[in-house]
């Protein structure tokens, strides 16, 4: 996950391609602000953008169930949004709360990644509300901090910043995050905005990929989909490794692999595939070119191109299984 080791990669990487070339321009941080994780247009293929050098081959797993087209991107909605308080085991989790204006939508719960809830998980959540849904962005950190945490991933990348994160991740524990998913998740169907009639989903970032299982393991009968984006620790030896929750879960999953989080440990799609075929239940695996941190819109290594492939992809998803 954000670690000092996929810190360094990107370091590299950054420092091999350049950074001018890789970095996004400014038309496209105003556009990346303005819709979150965007779709293209209909009809507009995503850009290949693969790491230079030898180009590592991404290591893609055919769906359990492929969707028979990909969602485009609705625009036009009118957005309400709030800042929210939620009422947990373990005290008040301040939420980012967006959702359009009119009716009643699936609700989504999303993780943030290392640097927690700040402008670019509120510019993404508010994306995803314009493709029809009602989206909760947490603070996970507080049992430690109120919001703010940090400004922006570069904060978090100093020094200060790890110095300050640190201790507030040591509170994220397998028992605490599920508490904070059963929550979560009673919160959103408490809400007007919330469909309840439909399933909720939760995606999650880095360090809150393996957030999204532990939610959907708590609250089986509410969560329908799970998206976990270069999600870290996914797979490990301990007894509550995320993996091994797919036998309490009953969602379809999205598992989008940062290629060089896949170099480290090229297993652990294996081992997530065979999990979910094991629990009987839908799984998407992919390996996409872009390194680890692609889709946060801050992240020095924010890829365009991939990101909106896996949001596409997310919202294929949700169409078929919310």
């Amino acid at each position: 996950m954000c670690d000092d080791t996929t810190e360094d990669e990107n370091e590299r990487y950054l420092a091999k391609i350049g950074r001018r070339e890789f970095s996004v321009g400014a038309g496209a941080v105003a556009a990346a602000l303005v819709t979150g994780c965007g779709v293209p247009a209909p009809g507009r293929p995503p850009a290949a953008a693969a790491p230079p050098g030898p180009e590592p081959a991404p290591t893609p797993t055919p769906p359990a169930t492929e969707p028979k087209s990909e969602p485009a991107a609705t625009t036009d909605l009118e957005l309400t949004q709030r800042k929210v308080t939620i009422t947990t085991p373990d005290g008040k989790a301040e939420g980012f709360f967006v959702t359009p204006k009119e009716g009643k939508h699936p609700g989504v719960i999303v993780w943030p990644d290392v640097a927690g809830l700040r402008e670019a998980f509120e510019k993404m959540a508010t994306g995803l509300a314009r493709d029809g849904y009602a989206v909760l962005v947490v603070n996970p950190y507080y049992r430690s901090s109120a919001l703010p945490i940090l400004k922006d991933f570069a904060e978090w990348r100093t020094e200060e910043g790890k110095a300050k994160i640190a201790p507030m991740r040591e509170a994220l524990t397998p028992e605490a995050i599920t508490k904070d998913g059963a929550a979560f998740v009673k919160w959103l169907d408490e809400q007007p905005e919330v469909e309840t009639a439909r399933k909720l989903a939760t995606t999650g970032y880095c360090m809150g990929g393996p957030f999204t299982f532990r939610t959907a393991a708590a609250a089986p009968k509410r969560v329908g989909v799970i998206g976990s984006f270069h999600g870290g620790g996914l797979v490990t030896k301990e007894p509550s490794s995320p993996h091994k929750l797919f036998a309490k879960m009953k969602a379809a999953a999205l598992i989008c692999i940062a290629h060089n989080d896949d170099e480290r440990e090229p297993d652990a799609k294996t081992k997530l595939k065979d999990a979910a075929a094991a629990a009987k239940l839908p799984v998407e695996i992919e390996v996409y070119p872009a390194q680890h941190g692609w889709c946060a819109i801050d992240s020095p290594v924010y890829d365009e191109a991939q990101a909106e492939r896996a949001h596409r992809r997310l919202l294929a998803l949700l169409q078929e299984h919310l």
